[in-house]
């Protein structure tokens, strides 16, 4: 996935276009300068391409305070890893001494930058654009963020910076490594189970949180088949990443989600599943990965022959709507159950890529309706007439309904819950798309 930092000096508008390109209220935004200390990062899809944006702190690339020294050090991080950054000015207060400082920094640092002059909110500001051009930078936009202005512009600008998106999977019967990458909040096993599978010590193992800084990928043999493992930092909850660093790694985390096909979420198994590891789940299952949850350090749990089934029902509960989800205990320490997690990532994968004929799925849609019928739409039945799997790897649905805008969360769930326990796709996320239903010379309306 691509990465695009978003930097400049401080209270020029670069959170608020954040939100903006993100399409959400992610970053806090108060007109008061330095507000964002730190990175905030989020997925966004910009006209078809899924990229990873980055709202760093305002930058004062040679001031000697401490504290802004930091920032600066955090925004050459940034700066360093991005494949394309929006340099974002003020068009209201014009080039500012600062400003010609960040261009400075940035042209030693970076070959892709695109100069985004915000605060363009009508004509009245369009001719103070022209300035800008003494910063030496030759592709510039104006835009208002606040006001929504120049923003599909810059979309389509950031889009065209990118190659269109490769797919995953290689060519028909070439043979490939599975990816598995290695998630978890810190301290919970994940480097010693990727050396467990190694048989060696190829990745630092510490009882210091935090020691994975990077993503690692190794290649590795179980069985007979070929693995990529990507062990990963730990990610904590957002107000206990403290440092520079370590937000950073857990940004490489999220990365690391990108790049695989199944995720194995690794959790303390003494002290059980926690609200962060659910939300390192919902980033996962966002992302449309595969996933399995390992409770790993199962040797030095108090238990009897009945712990892991109430450990498992207890979990089940957690996870709602993601219950269909595997969970193996094991050990990495004493390596219990480390290969048989392999057999579940295996089936996880092939579940990843499997397709559903078009007969069958609508056989099954018509058993699901005959049970529970769509919901009323003011006096008639909303209606599914047909569906058909539009693509894998996650395996998506588009089911074709008279009303598709009637038909609820609730009944969406309903489908999907009953499609699971037709045909499986345990760890799997799944999506189902309702749409309107379009035949020439039918009328449209409902049955």
């Amino acid at each position: 996935m691509s990465l695009v930092a978003i930097v400049g000096r401080p209270n020029v508008g670069k959170s608020t276009l954040f939100n903006r390109l993100v399409r959400r209220k992610v970053a806090i935004v108060e007109d008061v300068p330095g507000v964002t200390r730190d990175r905030n990062y989020a997925t966004a899809e910009i006209d078809g391409k899924r990229v990873t944006l980055v709202d760093t702190g305002g930058l004062e690339p040679y001031s000697e305070d401490a504290l802004t020294g930091s920032m600066a050090s955090q925004v050459e991080q940034a700066v360093s890893e991005a494949d394309l950054i929006l340099f974002v000015a003020d068009a209201h207060e014009g080039v500012l001494p600062l400003d010609r400082e960040i261009a400075e920094f940035l042209r030693k640092r970076s070959s892709d930058v695109l100069l985004v002059v915000n605060k363009v909110d009508g004509p009245k500001h369009e001719d103070m654009v022209t300035d800008f051009y003494a910063l030496g930078f030759q592709a510039i936009l104006p835009v208002s963020a606040e006001h929504n202005l120049g923003i599909s512009d810059l979309r389509s600008e950031i889009a065209d910076r990118f190659p269109e998106a490769e797919e995953v999977t290689g060519e028909e019967g070439e043979e490939e490594s599975v990816r598995v990458a290695v998630l978890g909040r810190p301290n919970t096993g994940k480097s010693s189970f990727v050396n467990a599978i190694l048989g060696a010590e190829r990745v630092i193992v510490s009882p210091i949180a935090g020691t994975t800084r990077d993503a690692i990928d190794t290649q590795v043999e179980v069985k007979g088949k070929a693995y990529t493992l990507i062990d990963t930092a730990g990610i904590r909850r957002k107000s206990r990443v403290e440092t520079g660093v370590e937000r950073w790694s857990v940004l490489k985390a999220l990365k690391a989600i990108d790049r695989a096909e199944v995720c194995l979420l690794m959790v303390d198994a003494v002290e059980g599943v926690s609200d962060q590891d659910l939300k390192i789940l919902d980033l996962i299952v966002r992302g449309g990965r595969g996933v399995i949850i390992c409770l790993n350090k199962w040797d030095i749990v108090d238990k009897d022959h009945m712990t892991f089934d109430h450990t498992r029902k207890e979990i089940a509960h957690m996870l709602g709507p993601h219950r269909h989800i595997p969970v193996i205990s094991m050990s990495a320490l004493t390596g219990m159950r480390v290969e048989k997690v392999f057999e579940l990532v295996d089936k996880v994968h092939e579940d990843l890529g499997r397709r559903i004929t078009t007969s069958k799925l609508n056989d099954f849609m018509e058993a699901a309706m005959r049970e529970l019928p769509p919901p009323m739409v003011g006096k008639k039945r909303t209606r599914i007439y047909y569906a058909t799997q539009v693509s894998t790897k996650p395996p998506a649905f588009a089911a074709f309904s008279s009303y598709p805008e009637g038909i609820p969360k609730h009944y969406e769930r309903y489908l999907v819950n009953k499609f699971r326990d037709t045909f499986g796709f345990e760890g799997v996320p799944l999506r189902m798309y309702f749409r309107k239903r379009k035949r020439s010379g039918e009328n449209e309306g409902e049955d």
